[in-house]
């Protein structure tokens, strides 16, 4: 597999060198159109690299978070969860299933501080996390009610 231009062009905006592994978990990552736990991005990847490890999938993602390629989401969820997004949203996030979903930040109203920050503190991105039930849980939910 070729090293496509528009890969290798992110990659040298962010210094990082362009390799085949990495170009596959980005573009299998991107090609998710959500925020995948490392180990479902593996099983994905495999089919394209069946020699791939885990950890190797691990690795890739923080050189990327760290280099500003994505961003890491979701922090309280224990696991590794990665955003493709660079556009400004937010996320809704299941709390039965740990799925999450983006938000456009135009559905929010403006965020402001009310009091002021601690000395030293600087703000670079507000990120709102709304938890509630997707979809599928709630049914699976309202289903399980309605039986008891």
């Amino acid at each position: 597999m070729r090293l496509s231009t528009e890969f290798r062009d992110l990659c040298r905006r962010h210094k990082l060198s362009a390799t085949h592994q990495r170009q596959v978990i980005f573009e299998t990552l991107q090609s998710l159109h959500s925020h995948p736990s490392p180990e479902v991005l593996y099983e994905r990847v495999r089919r394209e690299i069946p020699s791939i490890s885990l950890a190797t999938v691990y690795k890739n993602l923080k050189t990327f978070v760290e280099a500003g390629m994505l961003r890491e989401v979701s922090l309280h969820h224990g696991t590794l969860r990665v955003d493709s997004n660079p556009h400004p949203h937010h996320h809704l996030v299941c709390a039965s299933c740990k799925a999450i979903m983006d938000l456009d930040a135009a559905s929010l109203a403006p965020i402001r501080l009310k009091s002021k920050l601690p000395k030293g503190f600087q703000v670079q991105r507000f990120s709102v996390d709304i938890i509630g039930l997707c979809r599928r849980c709630s049914r699976t939910r309202r289903g399980t009610v309605s039986s008891s």
